[in-house]
C-alpha cells in the first residue's frame, strides 16, 4: 500500500471542441492531455517544472501510464484534475483523479516517470538529489494536518 505524502495540486479546465470526437465527448487519448496539465501544475508546485529538469541535466520520460475511464466529460466541460505525488526515491509516480464541477469521479490513473542521465543516456534506478532536494523541501514547508475531535 501506498503511503500518503500528502503533496498534491488542483487545477480546473474546459474541455474544448478539439478534445471531442463527433459525438461531443472527451476522444479517449485526450485524457494522457489532461494528466498532463495537473501534472505540469504538481511539478511546478514542486519547483521542478519541465524547465528545471532540462537545466538539472536529467530527463524524465513516461515510463508507464494507466488509465480508467468512470464516466465521459463532454464538450465545454469544467472539470478538475487532482495530482497527487505517490513515490519520488526511485522514480516519479503521480496519480490522477479527475471530477467534474459537482465532484463526481470521471476518470483516474497513474503514470511513472523514470530519471535519465542526458550526458550518458544511462536510467537511474534512484531519483538525483535535483528532485529530492525540492520534495522535500516542499513536504516540510506543508502544514501538519490538524486532528478534529468531536
Amino acid at each position: 500500500m501506498d503511503k500518503d505524502l500528502g503533496l498534491y495540486a488542483d487545477r480546473e479546465f474546459t474541455v474544448e471542441f478539439y478534445d471531442v470526437d463527433s459525438m461531443q465527448i472527451v476522444w479517449h487519448g485526450n485524457y494522457i492531455k489532461f494528466f498532463e496539465l495537473g501534472r505540469c501544475e504538481l511539478l511546478d508546485k514542486i519547483g521542478f517544472g519541465y524547465l528545471e529538469m532540462e537545466k538539472s541535466g536529467y530527463g524524465w520520460p513516461v515510463v508507464d501510464i494507466k488509465v480508467k475511464y468512470v464516466r465521459p466529460l463532454m464538450f465545454h466541460q469544467k472539470a478538475r484534475i487532482r495530482t497527487t505525488l505517490v513515490e519520488y526515491e526511485n522514480r516519479i509516480r503521480l496519480s490522477y483523479k479527475i471530477f467534474d464541477m459537482d465532484g463526481n469521479l470521471t476518470t483516474k490513473g497513474e503514470s511513472t516517470q523514470m530519471a535519465v542521465d542526458m550526458r550518458t543516456l544511462q536510467s537511474c534506478f534512484e531519483s538525483p538529489a535535483c528532485l529530492t532536494t525540492k520534495v522535500e523541501a516542499c513536504l516540510a514547508a506543508q502544514p501538519e494536518p490538524v486532528e478534529v475531535r468531536r
